[in-house]
């Protein structure tokens, strides 16, 4: 089977509910306005159903860098909802990742939503893992996304920084944390990391020199490609071996590798 695991698709139904916002993360038109960050202009064309020719499953997931799941509840689930109802309604072979609010955590109410139809649930790198949501998708034999969350350009750097330093870093930060921390509460959890997780895996020389030890590959921890290469590829596949590497592209913003 043919699947892509990362692709970002804006329905008409969420980007409504951005442009009825009055405060960022919003639209005016199709200017994306966030906090701390330059107005940026959205091509309309990189969200207009995509041609899937080729793949049996092309997975949406809601854009986390916006911030949308760290907004309070009120503001918060009006997108997500809208994400939730565009993305499901966009037929095969398009399938989704559930978007959660992470500012006040509610379990029932992502386990509802699973119970809809999503190949499981994404959480920004930035957002601390709530062991009850964890437990739903565990409860569930639901895979974890974790993608790149907000984060803003200093000023006088190029447009491309927040995709080299930050989410690199973030991803980094998360892959190291999920193998510390959460992997002993659980032990059963499947989780997907955007981006060859920063290529944390390549740093285990100097985990092991720093005392965190080398250890095994974990079976049930994954990474996928986007924005990489083979050349990268190829040094995170003799780390891990190939079976924990996992197709994405990050479309629009990227194209799978060959």
């Amino acid at each position: 089977m043919s699947i892509d695991v990362h692709q970002h698709l804006w329905t008409p139904a969420f980007v409504a509910a951005l442009r009825a916002r009055t405060s960022p993360p919003r639209l005016d038109g199709w200017t994306l306005l966030l906090d701390g960050e330059p107005p940026y202009e959205v091509d309309p064309a990189d969200h207009e159903r995509r041609d899937a020719a080729g793949l049996e499953l092309a997975l949406v997931s809601l854009s986390s860098p916006l911030g949308v799941e760290f907004l309070p509840p009120g503001e918060a689930w009006p997108l997500i909802e809208a994400y939730h109802e565009g993305a499901l309604g966009l037929g095969e072979p398009f399938g989704a990742w559930a978007a959660t609010c992470h500012s006040e955590p509610d379990p029932d109410r992502l386990a509802a939503d699973l119970d809809r139809g999503f190949a499981g649930l994404q959480i920004p790198a930035t957002a601390v893992p709530d062991d009850r949501l964890l437990e739903v998708l565990t409860a569930r034999d639901l895979p974890l996304f974790v993608h790149p969350g907000p984060a803003a350009a200093p000023p006088g750097t190029p447009p491309w920084w927040p995709a080299l330093v930050p989410y690199v870093q973030q991803m980094h930060a998360a892959w190291h944390h999920f193998h510390a921390v959460v992997r002993p509460r659980h032990p059963r959890l499947r989780v997907c990391f955007a981006l060859l997780a920063g290529l944390a895996p390549l740093h285990t020389e100097r985990l092991a020199a720093r005392g965190g030890g080398r250890g095994q590959v974990d079976p049930g921890f994954f990474v996928e490609t986007s924005s990489y290469g083979p050349r990268a590829i190829d040094a995170i596949v003799r780390e891990l071996g190939i079976d924990v590497v996992v197709n994405g592209s990050d479309a629009p913003y990227a194209t799978a590798p060959d």
